[in-house]
């Protein structure tokens, strides 16, 4: 009787913590569409900003929140899923393989911060790319590498050794297995690690603070050596830096609510194309 009535106990404080973040997070996104949805328009989404952003609208922002997700997603996907192949399929359980996953694993818990001195230190001043996309890109993808590996190994380990034993009795190699018998089905779970990469690198500040961001450039970019401007850094400067915080007080919740509405589209544009592999292969 008793152990039943600590388990009782145990699942309601479980549902009690649960409905409680969800209701947190409810509140937060209900308060920001509310005081945001005003301030929306389509002159806002596709106008230059003016007077340092207290006017005018964010495209530029968007624009280059776009490159610089696209640039993260070119690198740290085929980088990400390699090292993984790598680690899973060829690489034996030795110490240095542990050695590796470890660091893989400490990486994934560093500050944000740190990536983007590592970003400014080696892109922007050793390899002399400066304040750029290519810059901020590269630093968002080292800093998302460690999720899409971790997500994809998971992955890969999740296939059944039938499908690979079997490939190589038939006298397949070992590429050759990878290709067709291992990775169709281990492709969704690796896009769902990239998706959860790519919501963390949308939402960062502080690593492209140091490689890309500008605090006003009402232009768009022209190639990947040009500086940008982000919406998590416009977002932060008309929250803290603006003179006059309560005047863009009504565009600091608009500039809140298309970052989240940007998230949220890539997100679902990942879900279908992860929904669609899964559809296509089964076991």
């Amino acid at each position: 009787m008793r152990r039943r009535s600590l388990e009782k106990i145990g699942v309601w404080g479980l549902r009690v913590l649960t409905y409680s973040v969800v209701a947190a997070i409810l509140y937060v996104l209900g308060d920001i569409v509310y005081h945001g949805v005003g301030s929306l328009s389509w002159e806002f989404l596709t106008s230059m900003p003016r007077k340092s952003g207290a006017e005018g609208g964010i495209l530029p922002a968007i624009v280059g929140t776009l490159c610089l997700l696209i640039g993260t997603l070119a690198v740290a996907l085929p980088v990400g899923m390699g090292a993984a192949i790598y680690l899973t399929e060829y690489a034996g359980r030795g110490r240095l393989t542990g050695w590796i996953r470890l660091a893989i694993f400490t990486l994934a818990g560093v500050p944000s911060i740190v990536f983007g001195l590592l970003g400014l230190g080696l892109f922007v001043i050793f390899l002399g790319f400066g304040a750029s996309i290519l810059a901020g890109s590269l630093t968002l993808a080292l800093m998302i590498l460690p999720v899409v590996i971790v997500a994809s190994e998971e992955a890969l380990r999740a296939v059944p050794n039938s499908l690979r034993d079997g490939s190589l009795a038939l006298g397949a190699t070992r590429w050759q297995t990878i290709w067709r018998n291992v990775l169709p089905y281990s492709l969704p779970g690796m896009l769902t690690g990239s998706i959860l990469g790519m919501a963390r690198a949308a939402g960062e500040t502080a690593p492209i603070l140091f490689t890309v961001a500008a605090f006003y450039l009402p232009r768009l970019p022209d190639s990947v050596f040009d500086q940008v401007m982000a919406l998590p850094y416009h977002l932060y400067i008309l929250a803290t830096q603006h003179p006059d915080t309560a005047a863009v007080r009504p565009k600091q919740y608009a500039t809140a609510l298309v970052l989240i509405m940007l998230v949220l589209g890539v997100n679902l544009c990942a879900i279908v194309l992860r929904n669609r592999f899964r559809k296509k292969t089964r076991w």
